[in-house]
């Protein structure tokens, strides 16, 4: 009887931390615009998202697309290697992303109040 009584209120508490967490993790889920980022990429490239994007004056006018460059801040991926994340006050990432089927680098500078994209160009394999 004390196994039994034991069980059911195991499974009281069991039960409610599922419920707790299913809530928990709907928050997660990026349905209420809540992003949790825990990864050095994602919490850069979060950080440049943030801030206002300007233009290199050296940038062809055919990269100065919004849309295009947004992407990179998105789905981008950081190489921390070409990167040069020590220099103040703005730091410089190197963002890679494949477009097409081709590779493309963004030099992009951080800045506290802005992000500068330098320049683009394509890599190659």
């Amino acid at each position: 009887m004390a196994f039994l009584r034991r069980l059911g209120w195991y499974l009281v508490g069991l039960s409610i931390g599922i419920i707790f967490l299913v809530f928990f993790l709907k928050k997660k889920s990026g349905e209420t615009g809540i992003e949790f980022c825990y990864f050095p990429n994602c919490r850069v490239l979060k950080d440049m998202r943030s801030k206002p994007l300007v233009f290199g004056d050296q940038l062809p006018e055919q990269f100065k697309d919004t849309l295009l460059i947004k992407s990179f801040l998105t789905d981008g991926d950081i190489d921390f290697g070409q990167s040069d994340t020590k220099s103040e006050p703005c730091k410089k990432y190197a963002i890679t992303k494949e477009i097409r089927d081709k590779l493309y680098v963004g030099i992009f500078k951080n800045c506290p109040n802005q992000v500068l994209l330098e320049s683009l160009s394509l890599k190659h394999h």
